[in-house]
């Protein structure tokens, strides 16, 4: 009968990172072009609601210069374009990542974030060394798994 050491089971973070391909490169330029698309999508919704509120405000107001009315669309004009600005800001992060995307050399290694994953550890083994664990992807086959598993 073996007697087993006695150990624990726990959780780490594993860096991924991928080999830049030009399978790799399409796919990353398809999908920041696919949030683009969505955000202009996004803007184009909120210009109609935006102007749509407004139109809605000026027919049940009396007058067309009515101060509270002149108030409420300046408060939707307001929102609008605090939520125009968010977006833009979004849009302009994705095209700086397009362009970085298009500088990449073929066979560099890029991160692509991180997968959780459990380990065992006895008595005796590195800590740190066990947590140090990465593995590198080429189009989404797994190539090599670096660091102590």
């Amino acid at each position: 009968m073996e007697i087993s050491k006695p150990h624990l089971l726990l959780k780490r973070a594993i860096n991924v990172k991928a080999v830049v391909t030009p399978r790799w490169k399409e796919e990353a330029q398809q999908q920041l072009q696919g949030q683009i698309n969505q955000l202009d999508g996004q803007l184009q919704q909120l210009e109609t609601q935006g102007q749509r509120m407004i139109a809605e405000l000026q027919k049940q107001s009396p007058s067309a210069a009515d101060p509270a009315m002149m108030q409420q669309v300046s408060g939707i004009q307001n929102q609008v374009n605090q939520r125009k600005s968010e977006i833009l800001e979004k849009k302009n992060q994705i095209l700086q990542q397009l362009q970085q995307v298009q500088t990449l050399e073929m066979d560099q290694e890029v991160n692509q974030g991180q997968i959780e994953g459990f380990f065992r550890i006895e008595t005796g083994d590195n800590l740190i060394r066990k947590m140090q664990v990465e593995v590198l992807l080429r189009d989404g086959i797994v190539e090599e798994i670096r660091g102590d598993v």
